[in-house]
């Protein structure tokens, strides 16, 4: 089955230089930006005009399906790249919150050398 548009959980976005985005926001749609699942849990339909603000722009078409689709090797593809993206950011994040300690580390040692000396 295509992506469905009418889906509150699909997102579609396009980035100033061209390109394109179009994914299910809750990660059911594992062919996703070509196919969603038949019977999808997600699957929410979206509200008619409720409000919604609805821009000039025309979302280009669903770019043409990979032949490794049918064999699920495109699926495995993006699960091992997503693996990728998920590590880094953690290796990144261990990174970010190392230099924190370090840095709160270094102020308080100043804060030692600079501190009044009490007399009593």
């Amino acid at each position: 089955m295509p992506m469905r548009t009418e889906c509150k959980n699909f997102e579609s976005r396009t980035y100033p230089n061209g390109d394109t985005v179009r994914k299910c926001n809750i990660d059911l749609a594992p062919d996703a930006p070509w196919r969603c699942p038949e019977n999808c849990p997600g699957y929410e339909r979206r509200l008619a005009d409720a409000a919604w603000t609805h821009g000039t722009l025309v979302v280009p078409p669903t770019p043409p399906e990979p032949p490794s689709l049918d064999d699920g090797s495109a699926a495995a593809l993006l699960d091992e790249a997503e693996d990728i993206l998920n590590g880094a950011g953690a290796r990144i994040m261990a990174e970010v919150n190392q230099e924190r300690i370090d840095a709160e580390a270094r102020r308080r040692g100043w804060r030692r050398f600079f501190r009044r000396k009490r007399t009593s």
